[in-house]
Order: C-alpha cells, then structure tokens, then sequence
C-alpha cells in the first residue's frame, strides 16, 4: 500500500488545476449569472485535451485509477457548473460502455465525444416527472414497429438536454417486469421525436444546461437498441421466469460515475476552504490574526479533516474499480455519499465562520454553497446512498459468516475472504433508485 501520487498523477493534478484556474474561474461569474452553456470554455477544454478522446484515452491508461476523480476534483475547483457541462458526456459514454454491443460502442463513444473542431455533447436521460429516484416507476415506453422502435414519454433535469448529439435514453418495453423490462437506446439529436421541453433555472451548477426532453413518437432504428434485440430477448426470458438480477442497466452506470461525483463535490468544498484560508489570513480581531484564534482554528481543523476523508474514500473506491476489486460492500456509493455530505456540510460551515460577507454576490463562498447542495441530491441522493450501502453491508456480512462456516467446517474454502478478490461475485441488490442526471 502506498500513499503517495506518483510524479505522472502529480503533473497531470498540476495541469487540471491550471486549466480551472486559467480558464474556467474567469468565465465563471458571467456563465452562472447568465445561465447560459459556456460552449467556448468546452472548446478550450479540447484544445488542453482535457476532453473528448484523447482525455478518455489519459484515463484509460491510468494504472492508479485515480487520474478521472482528481480531473473532476480540478475543474470543479474551478466552477461546478462548467464542470458538468464539459464531462456530463461521459455519463452518456458510461451508459453506452455499460450497455451496448462492442461495434455499438466503437461507433457512438466517439460520436459523443466529437472532435476537437467538432466537440461533441452527449445526455443520459433516466429521470422522469412521476418516477424521481425510483427507476421501476419508469414511464416512458418503446415499442416495437417492424425494425424501428417508438419512443414516448417525458424525461427531466436531464444535464445537457436538449443539446445533446446524442442521448442514452432508458425506456420500458415491458411494463409488467419492472426495472427488468427496460431498455436502453440512442437517439440522435436531430431526431425529430425528440424536443427540448422546460430548461430549468437552478440554484446551483447554473452553467449547466438541465433540461426536460420530450419525447413524441420518436423513431429510432433496430440497431439504436442499446445490447441489440438478441440480449434483450434473454434477458426479458429471464425476467419472466424469475431469474433476473435485479440491478438495472442504469444503476450499473451511476455505479460507474459515483467516485467521480464524489470527487466533484470535493472540489467545491476544497475551493471554500481555500478561498477562507486566504479571506481570513490578512484579517485581525482585538490586534490578534484570526487564524490564531482557537474558534478558527476547531472549525478549520475540522473542515480540512472530513475534506481529506472524504477524498480517500473517493480515491479508495476510484482504485478498485480500475483494479477490478468489487465493491461489495456499498464503497461507491460511500464515496458519493461522503463526498456531497461534506461539500454541503463545509460551505455551510465556512459561510457561519466567515460571517455577513459570505453572503454577497462579490465574494464566491455563496456560489460555492448554492452549487454544493445539489450533490446531496443528483445521481441518488444521500438517503438512497445510504440504502445501498446498508443492504450491501447486510448482504457482504451474511456471505462473510457463509465463509466463516466454511472455514470452521474445512468445507473447500478459498484464499481469500468474499468481497476481497478480483472477480468474487459477492453482491448485494440495490434499491431500484437513482437520481437525476
């Protein structure tokens, strides 16, 4: 076990800060207050190949595991809401990753991505108006017309709607199986079934275009179908015959993204304690410097201790799913539940130490604050990370005292414990939930 970043991570920290710092924080304050999409900050992010595929690329060759979590810790230092406009296609990327056939993902990734003259935009649309975190609930339909399919239904808060090139979209084909009659598909942005309905103004991340995106007899060809017919048809089969997993296509995609969302709301919670530090550092009570003062001094140590936690879980659970570990007992979602509980908790916190000033628009700590609540919320909020967690946690104890009689029993015990092995197929169900995207 070693702590230590090597030299190549380091740069690469180095060089995603300077890119926020350069380019992102000076378009911040006009994009948040415009609500308007920061499409030359996104062309930047192409030319310092800090997007499209040459990024993915950077990523894929990361022995560590940790180059993506620390990316998006970086930009989201610099402002969340163009953050998630330059990365929130790689959600629509893990969905296709997740989902689709080899030739389906040698085809649309790169599509998603664009080019440098061309970048590409990309949404995964799950969320819909009656449904919220509870996937079975799923609304939209697909069916069948000869080799096409018809999409219908309504989907919101979904980042980059409405701008997309492509979007993921996750409907029901079979609404007596749940969540395990679902499916996923492609449509292209100039489809004509698929509008832009509400754009939604935000609290926070309002550089980030979240929009609904209806959907009206939208027809998208056989091959759209996310797997292809084939696997669809097996896996209704089992479905209907009662052997099923009963995780869905689209939790195995937010399981992918929460180390990474995790890591984004570090960033807004590393960027407040920073700019306190500097804010306090000039600044004296009764001729003393206030970060000589003990009250300073509890709240500082605590913040930096619960940001410096959170980041090793963010990093723990970014490691085994580079390194195939399972993470049988809910380590994803602790790192997103981590990670957003203290973002939340240290704006808030800094903002009562900072006092009446935290509160104008001249200083960046509201920001930071308006923009950290929705990371208790987006991609399965805090109370159904907690859930998962939970019945992970159940479910990895119970297989834990299963390898326990084994041992005591001499019963052909392995070498290593449930949960600890690449590969080791210990896993818990998850709640048919997630958030919005």
């Amino acid at each position: 076990m070693d702590f230590r970043l090597s030299d190549e991570t380091l740069e690469w920290r180095d060089y995603c800060r300077k890119f926020a710092r350069e380019v992102i924080r000076p378009a911040a304050p006009e994009h948040d207050r415009e609500e308007s999409v920061p499409y030359e900050v996104m062309r930047e992010a192409y030319e310092w190949k800090l997007a499209g595929l040459d990024w993915l690329q950077e990523l894929q060759n990361d022995p560590e595991g940790l180059k993506g979590v620390i990316y998006a810790e970086e930009l989201h230092w610099g402002c969340a809401g163009i953050a998630l406009a330059i990365s929130a296609s790689s959600l629509c990327a893990a969905g296709i990753a997740s989902s689709g056939t080899p030739e389906q993902i040698g085809i649309w990734i790169p599509k998603v991505f664009g080019t440098k003259e061309q970048p590409g935009i990309g949404a995964y649309a799950v969320t819909e108006p009656q449904a919220g975190s509870d996937v079975k609930s799923l609304r939209t339909t697909a069916k069948r017309d000869g080799d096409d399919w018809i999409l219908n239904g309504t989907k919101t808060f979904i980042s980059n709607g409405g701008i997309a090139d492509v979007t993921v979209v996750v409907a029901t084909v079979d609404p007596d199986l749940g969540h395990r009659g679902q499916a996923s598909f492609i449509v292209t942005g100039d489809n004509p079934g698929l509008k832009l309905g509400h754009k939604e103004s935000k609290l926070g991340i309002r550089a980030s275009q979240t929009a609904e995106i209806v959907l009206e007899e939208c027809r998208v060809p056989g091959d759209a179908l996310l797997g292809g017919e084939e696997k669809l048809q097996r896996k209704l089969e089992r479905a209907r015959t009662g052997q099923s997993s009963r995780s869905s296509g689209a939790l195995a995609t937010f399981e992918i993204t929460r180390p990474t969302v995790g890591a984004s709301a570090l960033g807004i919670a590393q960027a407040a304690y920073e700019w306190t530090l500097a804010h306090l550092a000039d600044r004296t009570e009764n001729g003393k410097p206030l970060l000589q003062e003990q009250r300073i001094q509890q709240v500082i140590a605590d913040v930096a201790t619960e940001i410096e936690a959170a980041r090793l879980l963010v990093w723990r659970a970014a490691w085994m799913g580079r390194n195939g570990v399972p993470m049988t007992g809910g380590q994803g979602s602790m790192s997103k539940l981590k990670g957003g509980d203290v973002a939340m908790w240290a704006t808030t916190t800094l903002m009562d130490l900072v006092g009446p000033e935290a509160q104008s628009m001249d200083y960046p700590l509201e920001k930071w604050f308006r923009d950290a609540k929705i990371y208790q919320i987006f991609e399965g909020t805090a109370q159904i990370q907690r859930l998962v967690i939970a019945r992970m946690q159940a479910s990895e104890y119970a297989e834990r005292l299963e390898y326990a009689k084994d041992v005591a029993n001499g019963n052909g015990v392995v070498s290593q414990a449930p949960g600890n092995a690449p590969g080791d197929k210990a896993e818990a169900p998850e709640p048919e939930t997630v958030g919005a995207t």
